[in-house]
């Protein structure tokens, strides 16, 4: 027996045959011919998805957030462009810091012929988990040019308790 005997195909030939199962009942093929297309279509609504960046839709807004901590503060930065001040709200619950608000724009052009009104509308809400306790009398948030920075100092308690470990070498 040869090696090429083993093999399925044969030199000669340049292509293989290709079997696919059939369906018995042709209502059965185009009932999941319908089923990948509704599947389709609330996975990516209109094609949304490629207008609105992954996995969101029209609507949603979510800010980017920047963490960062050092040994005195925890300090977070959040973009929220063509807000105001007035759209956006602050809590600190327990060790959860929650920053939400609204998102509303509304442009009108009028013309001899034509009136063009476009509206948006989009709310948010972040809930960042902080590491450490931080004193509340002394937090602060500044809102400029459609950054939100938010300083959280630490407890003195904390700052304390930070122990610096000497790395040895060799």
């Amino acid at each position: 027996m040869a090696i090429t005997d083993l093999i399925p195909w044969k030199k000669n030939e340049s292509s293989l045959t290709v079997q696919r199962r059939q369906e018995a009942d042709p209502f059965l093929d185009i009932r999941n011919q319908m089923n990948r297309l509704f599947d389709d279509f609330f996975e990516q609504p209109f094609g949304l998805n490629s207008f609105f960046g992954e996995g969101s839709l029209a609507g949603e807004f979510s800010p980017q957030v920047d963490i960062s901590e050092t040994e005195k503060e925890i300090a977070i930065s959040a973009e929220l462009p063509g807000l105001k001040h007035e759209d956006i709200s602050i809590a600190l619950d327990h060790d959860i810091l929650r920053i939400s608000g609204e998102k509303k724009a509304e442009k009108e052009e009028k013309g001899k012929r034509f009136y063009k009104v476009e509206r948006s509308y989009g709310s948010f809400h972040r809930a960042i988990p902080l590491p450490s306790e931080v004193d509340e009398d002394k937090i602060k948030a500044v809102f400029k040019r459609g950054v939100l920075k938010i300083t959280l100092p630490k407890t003195k308690e904390i700052q304390e308790k930070t122990k610096h470990i000497p790395i040895k070498t060799g």
